[in-house]
C-alpha cells in the first residue's frame, strides 16, 4: 500500500513579549487558532546541538525540540531512488518499507510519476499501469489489444480473448461462459454447431449431441430406435426387421415368423434356434417328437398321419 507521510508542524521561538511568527511551509499548526509559539522566559535549546532556538524554526519531537538541520539529518527518511535525506519539507510517499521524495516515485519504463496514479511493482521496479500491462499483460487473440488487468477474459489452448472478443463464428454472438465446440481455427456455440455439423435422428429429424444408435447406416436418437410394433426401445436388445423396419422380438414372431405346429408358438431363429419343414407344416426342433411316444424324431424316419407325425414303430402299431 502507498502512504503519504506528512513531516511534523514547525514552529518558531520567541522571547518573552516577541511577536507571534507564522509556520514556515504552510504545514498545520499545534494547538488552537494558528501556529504554536513559545514565551521563553528560560533556555530554549536544540536537545541535539545544544543551540539556542530563539527566533529560528524547530520541530517538536516526543523528547524534545529540535532545530531543522538535527532533525533531518537524526529523523529525516532516505530516499529509496535518489538515496538523499527528505528533509522536513518535503511531500514523502511510502511504499513497502521504502520511502520516495514525491517527484522520485516514478515509473521505470516511461518516468511517469506515480504519485496520485495506479502502479505495479515488477521484480523491484515500479511500473505504471500502461507499461505494465504492455510488457507483462496478454494480448486478445481477436483484437491484439492488451487483456487489461482486472478485466473478464477467456483462456483456451494457450491464447486469452477479452470476454466480449470471444464470439461466436455462425452467430458472432459473444459465447461468454457458455459451452463451446472447437473445429479448427473456429468456435461454435453448441446450437449453431449442432445446427451446422451434428448428425441428425433418422426418425425425428432433430440433432444428435451425444450418445445415439446406428441402424441401417443411419443415425438414431436412443429413445427414438423404437420397435415398429409395440413402440419398446430397441436400443441394447437383439431385434430384427421387416421390409427395413426394426421389431422385437416378440413383435416379429407374431406378425411375420413361421408357426410350430406343435406347440403354436413362433419360431424366429433367435437364440441358435434350429426349426424342420415339412410340406407347409413347421416345427420346432425340439418340438419335432412323435405324437405317441414323444420320441425325437430328428434326423429320423417318420410317418405322417394327418396332422400328426409318428415314429415307425408308432406307425406299425395302428
Amino acid at each position: 500500500m502507498l502512504l503519504w507521510r506528512h513531516s511534523n508542524p514547525i514552529f518558531v521561538a520567541t522571547l518573552a513579549g516577541g511577536e507571534l511568527a507564522e509556520a514556515a511551509g504552510g504545514f498545520p499548526a499545534a494547538g488552537e487558532g494558528g501556529p504554536q509559539t513559545g514565551t521563553m522566559t528560560e533556555c530554549f535549546d536544540c536537545d541535539n546541538c545544544k543551540e539556542s532556538l530563539y527566533g529560528r524554526k524547530y520541530i517538536q519531537m516526543d523528547n524534545g525540540p529540535y532545530c531543522i538541520p538535527c532533525y533531518d539529518a537524526h529523523f529525516a527518511n532516505t530516499c529509496d531512488e535518489c538515496k538523499e535525506l527528505i528533509g522536513h519539507d518535503c511531500r514523502e510517499l511510502y511504499y513497502e518499507d521504502r520511502h520516495y521524495h514525491e517527484h522520485c516515485f516514478r515509473c521505470f519504463r516511461c518516468d511517469r510519476s506515480l504519485a496520485d496514479e495506479p502502479f505495479t511493482c515488477q521484480d523491484e521496479e515500479l511500473l505504471c499501469n500502461d507499461c505494465y500491462c504492455n510488457e507483462f499483460s496478454s494480448k486478445c487473440i481477436a483484437c491484439e489489444k492488451t487483456v487489461m488487468p482486472g478485466s473478464r477474459k477467456l483462456e483456451y489452448n494457450g491464447q486469452t480473448w477479452h470476454e466480449h472478443c470471444f464470439i461466436c463464428s455462425s452467430c458472432q454472438q459473444p459465447i461468454g461462459s457458455r459451452s463451446f465446440i472447437p473445429d479448427k481455427k473456429d468456435y461454435y456455440c453448441v446450437p449453431c454447431y449442432e445446427s451446422k455439423f451434428a448428425p441428425r435422428c433418422t426418425r425425428c429429424k432433430k440433432t444428435l449431441t451425444k450418445g445415439g444408435v446406428t441402424y441401417r447406416d443411419e443415425p438414431w436418437h436412443k429413445e427414438c430406435f423404437v420397435c415398429t410394433g409395440c413402440m419398446t426401445p430397441l436400443a441394447g436388445q437383439q431385434f430384427t426387421s421387416q421390409d427395413d423396419n426394426p421389431y422385437c422380438i416378440k413383435c416379429f414372431g407374431n406378425l411375420y415368423a413361421k408357426k410350430c405346429s406343435a406347440c403354436t408358438k413362433p419360431i424366429t431363429g433367435f437364440g441358435g434356434g434350429k426349426y424342420i419343414s415339412f410340406e407347409d407344416r413347421h416345427w420346432h426342433h425340439n418340438c419335432f417328437n412323435c405324437a405317441r411316444c414323444d420320441t425325437s424324431l430328428v434326423g429320423k424316419g417318420f410317418i405322417p398321419d394327418n396332422d400328426e407325425i409318428l415314429c415307425r414303430d408308432c406307425s406299425n402299431d395302428l
